[in-house]
């Protein structure tokens, strides 16, 4: 892995945790668009993702929503070093070779984080180091 990617990578592992929730939602939002925050989220509204970035609203997601979220941040701010966050929305919602042509979004949505977690970082890694 470059050292490029590796700072990135550490930067954007340190935003995921050290953001506060609704500023967490509101940067992956403007990465990902709201449709798959609320996708990647397992909600069927963008409201609830609006409701989620908006500080003075109480609700929030769930902890294990939060984590995938952060997790999904934490993909989408490496990968944005290098492209556009329409490449980035492509990434995630795209058949991906490196994780048995299932898409990291359904990955992240669907799966066990602690088991599926470090794969889809790792595939994120290749891109970003590839491109």
């Amino acid at each position: 892995m470059s050292t490029t990617v590796a700072r990135g990578d550490l930067r954007a592992y340190e935003e995921s945790l050290r953001l506060p929730a609704p500023e967490l939602v509101g940067r992956l939002r403007s990465l990902l668009g709201a449709k798959l925050v609320a996708y990647l989220g397992s909600v069927q509204e963008t409201r609830a993702v609006r409701q989620w970035a908006d500080e003075t609203d109480p609700r929030n997601p769930s902890t294990d929503v939060l984590n995938r979220l952060r997790m999904a941040y934490r993909i989408a701010a490496l990968l944005a070093e290098k492209d556009s966050p329409g490449v980035v929305q492509a990434w995630f919602q795209g058949m991906n070779p490196r994780l048995d042509d299932v898409a990291p979004a359904r990955l992240l949505r669907e799966g066990d984080l602690d088991d599926i977690g470090p794969n889809i970082l790792a595939a994120a890694r290749a891109f970003a180091a590839a491109g």
